[in-house]
C-alpha cells in the first residue's frame, strides 16, 4: 500500500534555477538527446493538472532532464519513476529532489537507462505516463512504454506540435499516419494543448504540443505485430491503392484484394482511410 501524498506544493523550478543546476553540473544541453528543459512553473503546473493524475498514481516519467516537471508531480502522485539517458542527470535529479522537497525524496525512483530499451520498472506497478519526450524519439519512446507496461491506464506527453497533430490524427486526416494508428492500437489519443516554445531552455525552433491518452483494450482477434506490419505496408506507399501497397505483403496485388474483401474492405481505398479496427480486420483475414 503506498502512502497518500502529503498536501502542500514543491519549490518549482524558474529559469535561474535551471540555469544554476545546469552550471552547477558543468551541463550543455544536447540537440542529440533533444535536451530542452522547461524553465517556466506554470507549464509544469498545468502539464500535472492536465494529466489528471491522483494521489493512487504511480508515474513514469521519460527525460526529467533537471527536474521541472518531477518536482511539479511529487506532491499530486504516490510515486516517480524516472527514466533518464543522461548518467549526469540521472545522479543529480535525487539531489534536486532533495533539496526542494525532501519529505517527498522517498517517493522517486530513477531509472538511467534508454527509455526505448527499457523492459521493466522499479516498485509498483505504473499507472501514468507524464513526460516532456525528446523530439527526436518522442514516437518510439511512447509506443515502446504503451507496449511494455501495459499497467498503464492514462498519459500526457508534450512532444513537437507537429508530432503531436500526427499522434492524434484520425482517418481520413492529412497527418493520419503509421504514429496514428499504433497509437491507437493502445489508447484513445487527442490533443490537450500548445505549449510555447518560450518556455524551454535554450528556446527550440518549434512550439510543443500536449497530447492525451485513455488507455483501452486492443482491438480483437489480431495480433500486434501483425497489424503493425499491415500498417507499415500500407502507408510505405501512401498514393497507391491498398491493393497494390499490400501486394507485397500478400503475396501479390490479386491476393491483397482476396484478403481486404474478406475484411470488407474496398480495394481501392488507400491506407489513410482506415482505422486501427479495420487493419486489425486485415490482420485478421489473412490469419484465417
Amino acid at each position: 500500500m503506498v502512502p497518500e501524498p502529503p498536501t502542500g506544493s514543491a519549490q518549482l523550478l524558474g529559469p535561474a534555477d535551471v540555469r544554476r543546476i545546469a552550471a552547477s553540473l558543468g551541463l550543455r544541453p544536447s540537440k542529440t538527446r533533444g535536451q530542452n528543459f522547461v524553465v517556466d512553473p506554470n507549464t509544469v503546473r498545468r502539464i500535472v493538472r492536465t494529466a489528471g493524475v491522483t494521489a493512487d498514481d504511480v508515474v513514469v516519467e521519460v527525460g526529467p532532464g533537471l527536474g521541472s516537471l518531477t518536482l511539479a508531480l511529487l506532491p499530486e502522485v504516490a510515486r516517480v519513476v524516472a527514466v533518464e539517458i543522461d548518467d549526469v542527470l540521472a545522479a543529480a535529479l535525487p539531489v534536486t529532489v532533495r533539496d526542494h522537497v525532501p519529505d517527498l525524496a522517498d517517493r522517486l525512483d530513477v531509472v538511467a537507462a534508454d527509455a526505448v530499451r527499457v523492459s521493466t520498472l522499479p516498485g509498483p506497478a505504473p499507472t501514468a505516463l507524464v513526460a516532456n519526450l525528446p523530439y527526436n524519439v518522442a514516437i518510439p519512446v511512447l509506443l515502446h512504454l504503451l507496449e511494455t507496461v501495459p499497467s498503464l491506464r492514462r498519459a500526457l506527453v508534450m512532444v513537437q506540435k507537429e508530432v503531436a497533430a500526427r499522434l492524434a490524427a484520425g482517418p481520413g486526416s492529412r497527418t493520419y499516419g503509421v504514429p496514428s494508428v499504433k497509437a491507437a492500437w493502445y489508447a484513445e489519443v487527442h490533443l490537450a494543448g500548445t505549449v510555447p516554445r518560450t518556455v524551454f531552455w535554450p528556446v527550440p525552433n518549434v512550439d510543443s504540443g500536449l497530447v492525451a491518452l485513455t488507455c483501452r483494450p486492443p482491438p480483437a482477434g489480431a495480433d500486434r505485430r501483425d497489424v503493425f506490419t499491415v500498417v507499415d505496408a500500407a502507408f510505405a506507399q501512401r498514393r497507391k491503392t491498398l491493393r497494390a501497397a499490400l501486394a507485397g505483403w500478400a503475396g501479390s496485388p490479386a491476393a491483397a484484394e482476396e484478403l481486404l474483401r474478406a475484411a470488407g474492405i474496398d480495394p481501392k481505398a488507400r491506407g489513410e482511410q482506415l482505422s486501427v479496427d479495420e487493419f486489425a480486420g486485415i490482420a485478421a483475414a489473412a490469419g484465417n
